[in-house]
């Protein structure tokens, strides 16, 4: 049965993501009729404003999938979620790769998209996280110049620990297995000195 808490949590991160896209679109729109109106869009200021809108909406796209209530039939192709991913990685040092090859529901999108944060969290210095799917289930490997691998939150992974309550940026870590086991799937980190190996299975 489905953590009441996470549950609640989802539900609230839907509402959030879904009252925060509206006026961040409408930003966008307005953007759009500047461009049309044959002003002037070269300057620093409004590339700025453009980057800045953009990086906003493809980080809410991600959220709404990684911590929103997801519908239980409902699908996501794979040209979707590789553009949230290349939306959410653009500018930056870190690169995603999406290699699975048919439409995948959207709860397995959402266990992928916080094992890809995961990862994140232990690539400061950037580099590649990789997902991809086979009969097995889901592999998540990332390799960088640098993995910061704190074992708190892997052991926590691996269920070889508990983990108290994680500071907002590594919530992550605590949603992961929690929904992993409500939807019966285990999960499976091999960590070494410049890449980790998540399954999901």
């Amino acid at each position: 049965m489905q953590n009441v808490s996470a549950t609640l949590a989802a539900l609230v991160g839907s509402r959030l993501c879904h009252d925060l896209i509206s006026p961040i679109g409408a930003i966008q729109n307005g953007l759009e009729l500047i461009a049309l109106s044959g002003a002037d869009q070269s300057s620093p200021e409004m590339a700025l404003i453009q980057e800045s809108c953009d990086s906003a909406a493809a980080r809410i796209r991600f959220f709404r999938v990684a911590f929103g209530a997801p519908g239980e039939t409902q699908m996501m192709s794979r040209r979707e979620v590789s553009a949230i991913l290349s939306g959410v990685t653009k500018g930056g040092r870190l690169k995603a790769e999406w290699v699975a090859g048919e439409d995948q529901s959207r709860p397995e999108v959402q266990l992928c998209f916080l094992a890809f944060q995961c990862c994140e969290s232990a690539l400061p210095m950037g580099g590649t996280v990789r997902i991809e799917n086979d009969a097995a289930g889901w592999t998540v490997r990332a390799s960088g110049t640098r993995i910061n691998g704190d074992r708190v939150y892997w052991d926590h992974i691996n269920g070889a620990a508990p983990l108290e309550t994680p500071p907002a940026d590594k919530v992550h870590f605590a949603l992961l297995p929690i929904l992993a086991a409500a939807r019966g799937r285990q999960l499976l980190a091999t960590l070494t000195g410049d890449s980790i190996t998540l399954k999901i299975a």
